[in-house]
């Protein structure tokens, strides 16, 4: 009995120490990888890098950062409510597995074979040229089956004294889940949007096809319906990551490797700022739901 409870605490120590090892090892080379974007990044700067002007990257940035938003402002909503659905009224069936496959295969669908659909879709059937409203949404293609999945086990994560709780005080199903399931998930649905914005920013395959590589934009005019305005959805709209992608296959502008490395470098503070900030956020209205109180308003 002591050899086996001795052979049981052996085995549990060693896997411990193999997955401390593992985790440290990703969290090394996470660091290594961040330390040498920020390096080349910081090397390659200057000022007018940051212009917006063709041999700078501010239009670039702008258009990241608008492309994203129109993405999350379409695939939020829906892959949140089809999340809801699943969880809460789907129920189990022919059905449900049907269209939980269906949301597996979406999930794994390659980045380019979504950019050629939206080709397909939203420019040529629609007679329209690249613009912005079809790259965000080609990227709400790939980003709505993470969302619903992400939403679907939070839900399915919290225990059923919740519901039950709600339900016995009296509140309909709907209440229950806006007033008590949805605050509970909050944070696990807040990573999925996280993760979700981080695959926009960095997405450039499905973008080639649908929002274009090239960007006319005039500063001044905030005309949304103006062919050259930075409101305009119907623009062609190159992003950073697909000026990165220009940049180290065409090698046309000759400072082409520094302004690939300050653009990489700037995406990725693109990303942490977002990740950041849409957890202080997310946080706070947590907080604010749920009636607690955030540790960074103490």
């Amino acid at each position: 009995m002591k050899q086996t409870h001795k052979r049981v605490k052996i085995a549990d120590r060693a896997a411990t120490a193999v997955l401390y090892a593992v985790a440290g090892f990703f969290l090394l080379l996470l660091a290594v990888f961040t330390i040498y974007i920020f390096y080349r990044g910081a090397v390659s700067f200057k000022p007018e890098y940051l212009g917006f002007t063709r041999g700078g990257i501010g239009v670039q940035f702008f258009n990241t950062i608008y492309l994203v938003f129109l993405s999350l402002l379409i695939s939020v909503p829906v892959g949140v409510a089809a999340g809801i659905y699943m969880a809460e009224y789907a129920g189990s069936g022919k059905l449900t597995h049907f269209l939980r496959t269906c949301i597996e295969t979406l999930a794994s669908l390659p980045s380019i074979v979504v950019g050629l659909f939206g080709y397909l879709v939203f420019l040529q059937m629609t007679g329209q040229h690249w613009n912005l409203l079809a790259g965000a949404l080609a990227v709400s293609i790939l980003n709505i089956p993470q969302l619903t999945t992400v939403t679907e086990d939070a839900l399915q994560g919290i225990p059923e004294l919740y519901r039950e709780g709600s339900l016995g005080l009296g509140a309909t199903h709907w209440q229950t889940i806006t007033g008590v399931l949805l605050p509970a998930a909050l944070p696990r649905i807040i990573t999925g949007i996280i993760m979700a914005a981080g695959r926009s920013f960095g997405e450039a395959a499905a973008l080639l096809f649908t929002s274009g590589m090239s960007s006319d934009v005039n500063f001044s005019n905030w005309n949304p319906f103006s062919p050259n305005s930075p409101l305009n959805v119907m623009r062609p709209a190159d992003t950073l990551a697909v000026r990165i992608w220009a940049l180290k296959t065409e090698g046309v502008d000759p400072n082409a490797e520094q302004l690939s490395d300050l653009a990489a470098a700037v995406l990725m503070l693109m990303v942490f700022a977002f990740s950041l900030g849409s957890r202080r956020i997310g946080a706070k209205l947590e907080a604010k739901m749920t009636g607690g109180s955030h540790k960074g308003d103490k």
